[in-house]
């Protein structure tokens, strides 16, 4: 139960909160799903404290996997897990129908929850994106989350059309990565009943103070001991000492965006000897002049030898 740090929404059966990763999909040399490593990073980071786990999100490169290789990863992590900590599977895909697919699929693959992203490439308009996750929620018992993220999807949604989808039978809460303070301070105002997570490594501390639960981080895959002790300072009411670890998430993030996109938190696992071999392409790995300036960067901020 927390003490400090919001609690969960009256709406999310899981009773979400704390911290959750957006775990990797690791792959072999010639690109093919490597079910054991994506398997062995969730074991990595709930070994390490966190309080669920998120695979097939935008670090899990969702996008760039068949549907039966989505299901393969849930039920690759969901048997691994095997109910120490709630596993919310990314679902989302441009259309409600290939979602509601995705949905059944999941359920069947052990996921405890659904996340579902603003549908992307075709532009939306509010009727349409209500009507999206009204059906999605009636296709299924499972709690819906829904995932804004309208750098990536092209699709942003006004704070009306959150708090109407929040407030939908059958979502549980919604993953803000718009880094839109004053839309998410809003909506997290006008759906009391929602969970609401932070969705950006930059807003972690600043999502908990404007009533966040619970905080979806990149930097989690590859540190999880540091964003866990981040919220768990927050928690305690260590204000101060939650800040002072937000900068040096901050600085991990900036490391990690020196490199192609994605690739800060494979490049970092690796140095701490967790191999998850290549991004698929067209996604790759940091060049080796790119993973020594990082390997410099983690070493000065300590993080290495955790």
């Amino acid at each position: 139960m927390s003490a400090h740090a919001p609690t969960p929404g009256a709406n999310d059966p899981l009773s979400l909160q704390g911290v959750i990763p957006p775990t990797i999909t690791a792959f072999s040399a010639d690109e093919s799903v490597d079910l054991e490593t994506t398997a062995a990073h969730a074991r990595f980071v709930v070994d390490r404290g966190v309080h669920g786990v998120f695979p097939l999100g935008t670090n899990g490169e969702f996008t760039l996997l068949t549907p039966e290789e989505r299901t393969r990863v849930i039920e690759a992590v969901a048997t691994e897990i095997d109910g120490e900590v709630p596993v919310i599977a990314g679902v989302g895909a441009p259309s409600t129908y290939e979602t509601i697919d995705h949905v059944k699929r999941a359920a069947n693959a052990g996921a405890d929850g659904l996340v579902v992203v603003t549908p992307y490439y075709y532009p939306i308009d509010d009727d349409g994106a209500v009507e999206h996750y009204r059906r999605v929620a009636q296709s299924t018992s499972l709690p819906v989350y829904v995932y804004h993220i309208p750098s990536k999807t092209g699709n942003a949604l006004s704070r009306e059309t959150l708090v109407e989808i929040a407030k939908l039978d059958g979502i549980a809460g919604l993953k803000d990565s718009s880094k839109d303070v004053p839309l998410l301070g809003q909506v997290v105002a006008d759906a009391p009943n929602a969970s609401f997570f932070a969705g950006s490594d930059s807003l972690l501390v600043p999502g908990l103070d404007l009533g966040c639960c619970g905080l979806v981080s990149a930097v989690a895959n590859a540190f999880p001991e540091l964003v866990v002790e981040l919220y768990d300072a927050y928690d305690d009411g260590d204000e101060e000492r939650a800040q002072a670890i937000q900068k040096t998430v901050y600085e991990v993030r900036r490391a990690f965006k020196r490199g192609p996109y994605l690739a800060g938190v494979k490049s970092a696992l690796s140095l701490r000897g967790f191999d998850s071999g290549p991004l698929r392409s067209p996604l790759h790995r940091m060049s080796d002049d790119e993973e020594t300036a990082l390997a410099e960067e983690l070493e000065r901020l300590e993080l290495l030898n955790r």
